[in-house]
């Protein structure tokens, strides 16, 4: 497994762009400086051992230089060794709607987007858990294996979009029984199952799904996102909305009561999301609830230090760097490498 030591320092890459621009700004101020005195290609000949070629590659391998030492200090690793963890927690199996009524913005940014952010405040509040997430319109896919990975979880999350899943429509019942084949066999750990929907086109027996969960002891809870009053669904990269096939604009409600059913069946819970945390702190509250049993969590616990080579790569960077003169050498002048 590799992952950096120190990830904060690679915000600085967006320093790069600047460096990039400030170059180009100091070569277009120096041209036009030249040209207040004469033409440019005349004050060449009596400045034979300017070289704007040089400073050129100076900037740039400077420029490698300071990319690669970024890498260098935020510290990468490779992990080198596997243990197996034994952690007190739950699995829980998250089922995301990607189906386009999710990008309704009845609820703040989009109702989608408002479920992204939950799920991701949920992971950080969890320690010893062990999450997977699966999506679903008129299909359902997974998306993350069961894992206790949260910084893998978060980034699989963040990449979520309604072209996830060409076929629309709301199949709950079929993402409910991925879920029951998603979590880690003959794992005798306390199982839930997270429905996030708007409930929209219910096609399949999602009710039906929701109590062959709870016959195998699985709680299923559902998320309602999104209003009964409803919203137009925009269409992306315009200001239109989506439309039937006569022309109206279609308006996509939360179908609130089919998500209570499905959470009766379950014998979980219902909760409606909104502006506010208030989904996400009853949500933590049931899972806490769980009975906590010991999970086997496969882990690196040791890495190994891979800087040592990006190091030797800047170093030589640096002396190359230094070596070249921004002006021609006399003794090297027969050199061509920078004319």
């Amino acid at each position: 497994m590799f992952r950096f030591a120190h990830p904060e320092f690679l915000y600085l890459l967006f320093a790069l762009p600047v460096l990039i621009v400030i170059f180009l700004y100091a070569v277009i101020t120096r041209k036009k400086a030249i040209k207040k005195y004469g033409n440019p290609d005349l004050l060449s000949q009596l400045m034979p051992e300017v070289s704007t070629r040089r400073q050129h590659w100076k900037f740039w391998i400077l420029f490698v230089a300071i990319s690669v030492l970024i890498f260098v200090i935020a510290g990468p690793q490779f992990g080198s060794k596997l243990e197996t963890v034994k952690r007190q927690g739950v699995e829980i199996m998250v089922c995301l709607d990607v189906s386009n009524s999710m990008l309704a913005e009845d609820v703040n940014p989009s109702r989608l987007d408002r479920a992204k952010m939950m799920l991701s405040r949920m992971t950080d509040n969890f320690t010893d858990d062990k999450v997977g997430l699966i999506v679903f319109a008129g299909d359902a896919f997974t998306q993350l294996p069961i894992t206790s990975d949260y910084v893998s979880a978060k980034m699989f999350l963040s990449s979520i979009n309604p072209s996830m899943v060409s076929s629309q429509g709301t199949a709950i019942g079929t993402a409910i029984n991925l879920a029951l084949r998603s979590f880690t066999p003959n794992e005798a750990s306390s199982k839930t199952i997270l429905i996030i929907t708007d409930g929209e086109n219910h096609e399949d027996d999602a009710v039906k799904a929701a109590m062959t969960a709870a016959e195998r002891n699985i709680k299923v809870n559902v998320v309602g996102i999104g209003t009964p009053q409803g919203a137009p669904i925009p269409i992306g990269g315009s200001n239109t909305f989506l439309k039937d096939k006569d022309g109206n604009v279609v308006v996509t409600q939360l179908n609130e009561q089919m998500c209570q059913e499905i959470a009766a069946a379950g014998k979980g819970i219902y909760v409606r999301a909104d502006n506010t945390n208030t989904a996400l702190r009853t949500l933590q509250n049931e899972i806490d609830k769980m009975d906590k049993t010991e999970l086997d969590s496969k882990i690196y616990s040791e890495f190994d230090e891979q800087f040592q080579f990006l190091a030797w790569i800047v170093l030589t960077l640096l002396l190359i760097e230094f070596i070249i003169m921004e002006r021609k050498n006399r003794v090297f002048s027969k050199v061509k490498l920078f004319s």
